[in-house]
């Protein structure tokens, strides 16, 4: 059972992290580099050909959002139905580490896609320069692409975040391998089966 829920938090923190990586990656490829300048009476209007580049950008940011999310609960899920305190969790130093990571891939990464999509939403909605010699320009390039593979980075560590938080509960809860020590044999056994233990090695 915890085997599933683990395998689940962690398909679906992979699941939202790939989306919004192809999303990102993909409003990257089809954002336009320029739009057309149209001179009017001391105006220049830009027009912009209708590509999906702010739908695509919006879509990673919420995939991002929710492979955050589901990233906090792979940490603070009751795995077995059992809570471990904060306190205890975050006594692994590896884990402590991986987390700050986590957060703070995951803050430039939604900064810098949704800086990259507002930035190119506020292009197409003023689009009246009055300045005549203004290139129509799009947001910069590199934004999508960069804010896709931060947004990729993070969901890595969120994955690293699980395992590490696993490792942690384990400690906590002193979880032992149920077929023990690796060679231990118990007397118990060869008695059961009506055999005599074995003879120690001196």
């Amino acid at each position: 059972m915890a085997l599933n829920q683990t395998l689940k938090i962690a398909l679906t923190v992979s699941s939202f992290g790939a989306l919004s990586f192809i999303f990102g990656v993909v409003a990257e490829n089809k954002k336009p580099p320029y739009g057309t300048p149209i001179v009017g009476k001391g105006v220049v209007i830009c027009k912009f050909s209708s590509d999906p580049t702010i739908a695509l950008g919006s879509f990673s940011v919420v995939m991002l959002f929710l492979a955050v999310i589901v990233g906090h609960v792979a940490v603070y899920f009751p795995y077995k139905g059992k809570s471990v305190p904060q306190q205890a969790l975050f006594r692994s130093t590896p884990l402590v580490v991986f987390f700050v990571i986590a957060e703070i891939l995951s803050a430039l990464a939604m900064g810098m896609m949704m800086w990259a999509t507002i930035t190119e939403g506020l292009n197409r909605v003023h689009n009246i320069h009055h300045d005549l010699k203004t290139q129509c320009p799009t947001a910069k390039t590199g934004l999508f692409g960069g804010a896709a593979f931060l947004s990729l980075d993070a969901v890595l560590m969120w994955l690293v975040c699980q395992m590490l938080t696993l490792n942690a509960r384990g400690d906590y809860l002193d979880e032992k391998d149920p077929k023990g020590e690796y060679g231990q044999v118990y007397a118990t056994d060869y008695n059961a089966k009506g055999a005599d233990p074995p003879l120690s090695m001196a």
